[in-house]
């Protein structure tokens, strides 16, 4: 159950499919007798902060559901690395507890809220707990249809059914980590309610009106860097510009959302053309290896956002498990940028274009000749 609302995406998750094999579609033509010596610099900024590595665990909901260290696990790991730690506005762990544990450049993740008072009431939260920015989700007007949580019934606390009984007796490790602690509730919203279904609690909450003057409004209240998260369009990006947003966030919310959406890696490097060479782009979307953030980089991205790496590492192991799975990730990224033959991160940037090439289909892209009519995402569609 748990899961499945971890790993799934929206529908008949082909989105999700095409998101994870766009990366394979793009080769890398490295350069040899580079001269490099290992490790490779990949100290970076991300939002005018200095950070130890071009990626960053991004902002997810609900972490304790997964583990009881939640999103202190993943602040802890940032802390470790170096690394940005980004905040979701759905999270189980509340901002101030998050600021006294990671004094690292941290991005807060906003929701497009009915209630102006609650929004103002976060903000004032987030700029007292030390967050350096705020990232404005706006690809999450709608809850998706994600189709294995209805299957399995799925819930925010866990419903009791025969069903889920059985679940939890066959996976003790989780049924003990979720009983021996006290419930989880979204700690950044309002401790004193319990956390209901993550569905009815959106759709309550949630304002789908929500607009560009609504954005700017937004903008007035924070007054300092922003994100539009959830960009896959290039006037949408240019628009956001204008508007006032300095950073670009190219994300499909996890392939979660609209079904058939675009694999973000593919739409990058038209949104950097669009915003031209000075607006910030962070990516995320499909991102399982440190090739797969070192080709984001090349094509446009200043950052990556992981999602799904790191919350398998939380869900396996705590804390210990978000800095190895973090650790993991730069151990790879680190190899393929030495191999691609780039020193830094600025100069995979600067030489990226010319270094990665998509590759033309080939039926060996394919498991079985009905595979493409069934949605799977390999080869060039």
């Amino acid at each position: 159950m748990v899961f499945d609302y971890l790993d799934a995406g929206a529908d008949d998750e082909i989105s999700l499919r095409r998101g994870k094999d766009a990366y394979s579609e793009l080769e890398m033509h490295y350069h040899v007798l580079a001269g490099l010596k290992p490790p490779i610099d990949m100290r970076t900024k991300i939002f005018g902060c200095d950070v130890n590595l071009p990626f960053f665990a991004c902002p997810t909901a609900g972490n304790r559901m997964f583990h009881w260290e939640g999103e202190t696990a993943a602040a802890k790991a940032a802390e470790h690395h170096g690394s940005l730690y980004g905040l979701s506005s759905l999270a189980t762990t509340g901002i101030s507890e998050i600021g006294e544990i990671c004094k690292q450049p941290k991005v807060f993740q906003l929701y497009v809220w009915k209630d102006r008072e609650l929004v103002k009431e976060v903000l004032a939260k987030a700029k007292e707990g030390g967050f350096n920015a705020l990232a404005l989700t706006v690809d999450f007007t709608w809850y998706g249809n994600r189709e294995r949580d209805i299957r399995n019934d799925f819930s925010i606390p866990p419903k009791y059914t025969i069903k889920q009984v059985v679940e939890a007796i066959r996976k003790p490790a989780w049924t003990y980590d979720f009983l021996s602690h006290e419930p989880y509730t979204y700690a950044c919203i309002n401790t004193e309610v319990p956390a209901d279904s993550l569905a009815a609690f959106v759709n309550s909450q949630i304002a789908p009106e929500f607009d560009w003057k609504d954005a700017e409004w937004l903008l007035g209240e924070w007054g300092g860097p922003a994100a539009i998260k959830g960009v896959v369009r290039p006037d949408d990006a240019v628009r956001a510009v204008e508007t006032g947003f300095s950073t670009m966030w190219v994300s499909n919310h996890g392939a979660r959302q609209l079904e058939t959406s675009p694999a973000t890696i593919d739409v990058l490097p038209s949104i950097r053309e669009a915003v031209g060479p000075d607006v910030e782009i962070i990516m995320d979307g499909g991102v399982q290896r440190g090739t797969d953030i070192c080709k984001a980089l090349a094509l446009g991205a200043d950052s990556v956002g992981v999602g799904k790496p790191y919350l398998y590492g939380l869900a396996a192991g705590g804390t210990d498990g978000v800095i190895k799975a973090l650790e993991i990730l730069k151990v790879e990224l680190d190899r393929a940028m030495g191999l691609l033959g780039v020193a830094d991160v600025d100069d995979l940037k600067k030489r990226g274009p010319g270094l990665i090439k998509r590759r033309g289909a080939s039926a060996r892209d394919y498991p079985d000749r009905y595979a493409y009519e069934r949605g799977y995402g390999g080869g060039i569609i």
